[in-house]
């Protein structure tokens, strides 16, 4: 008896390729010693080989009863999400996952600041391509009106006592022809609304008005700084749709374009970028060259630094200037 005749032919029921290896094996050798077994060796050949087939057929149908069920659970996993999420209604803070509609800036923010000139119309300028060099905007400092910059960010405590201080001012300044205001909006403050992101949230609002509806956003931009409206830190600041009630309170009508533009918050980047520019590359259109941001508010009057200390006091300080360009 061919002893690897047995084997295959026991094997067989438990290790296929053993069954089928040791069978083909042991049918060469009893064919050429003419040993007995050749029975079991066939047997343990074709038991192996139906083995195998079983086994295959098997993990096949488990491959796809799971790929079946994975899919099924998928599914009846996403749609208790769904249905939950339309259950407590749209995050009022985080940007729904779409295709924006808006581009990277906003129109008239060429500079990354919206400059507003007598009257409080905004400055036209086209919208800034992304990798594109901010640029300064055109002034003549020899001759009035005197240009003045204010750097804030909208949940900055300062800049909102600044408003207090001096917003009655300079929106008077502005309405006469004696200025133009560029408001350049940082989002240093992004960390202290709780994940909200709020600065960004609220410059957004400002970029959207600048380019939609540009006649109402100076009234927006001294509204988000008014004690009624600003948010203190460590809050998560103004819901989208609060957001969009300033914009109504400042005389911005609240169409499909501008909710859209509000709740999508499409020029985060925008922002973003406006604030690594002006505190690394330094500000714009300074005389001597630029000088980094290191603090909100910061002001700037005809290219130069307004220091309170050194200065005095603002309203003080731009009747000064102006004084020395009058002949």
């Amino acid at each position: 008896m061919n002893p690897l005749a047995l084997v295959a032919f026991i094997g067989s029921f438990f290790v296929s390729l053993v069954g089928i290896i040791c069978g083909h094996i042991a049918l060469k050798q009893t064919k050429r010693d003419g040993t007995r077994g050749q029975g079991f060796a066939l047997a343990g050949t074709i038991i192996g080989y139906v083995m195998l087939g079983v086994q295959v057929l098997t993990a096949i149908v488990l491959i796809v009863m799971l790929s079946v069920f994975g899919v099924t659970m998928g599914a009846l996993f996403s749609a208790a999400e769904s249905a939950s999420r339309s259950a407590e209604g749209p995050d009022p803070f985080e940007a729904p996952d779409s295709d924006s509609r808006f581009g990277y800036a906003p129109e008239n923010m060429l500079s990354g600041g919206a400059v507003f000139e007598e009257g409080f119309t905004v400055m036209p300028t086209p919208a800034l391509a992304e990798f594109e060099d901010r640029v300064a905007p055109d002034v003549d400092r020899d001759a009035l009106p005197l240009d003045v910059t204010v750097y804030v960010d909208y949940m900055c405590p300062a800049c909102g006592s600044f408003e207090q201080t001096y917003g009655t001012m300079l929106e008077d300044f502005v309405d006469a022809g004696d200025i133009t205001l560029q408001v350049y909006p940082l989002n240093f403050l992004d960390s202290m609304s709780m994940g909200g992101e709020y600065s960004t949230r609220a410059a957004n609002l400002f970029g959207c008005l600048v380019e939609q509806q540009p006649e109402t956003a100076f009234a927006a931009h001294g509204l988000l700084l008014s004690p009624d409206v600003q948010p203190a830190e460590g809050t998560e600041g103004l819901t989208a749709d609060e957001l969009l009630d300033v914009a109504e309170d400042a005389g911005a009508i609240v169409d499909e374009e501008l909710e859209g533009c509000v709740r999508e918050v499409p020029f985060d980047d925008f922002f973003d970028e406006n604030t690594r520019v002006a505190t690394s590359e330094g500000m714009l259109g300074l005389e001597g060259g630029p000088r980094p941001v290191s603090s909100t508010p910061t002001v700037v009057v005809n290219g130069v630094p307004w220091d309170q200390a050194s200065d005095g006091d603002l309203e003080a300080h731009l009747l000064q200037v102006q004084s020395e360009l009058q002949p």
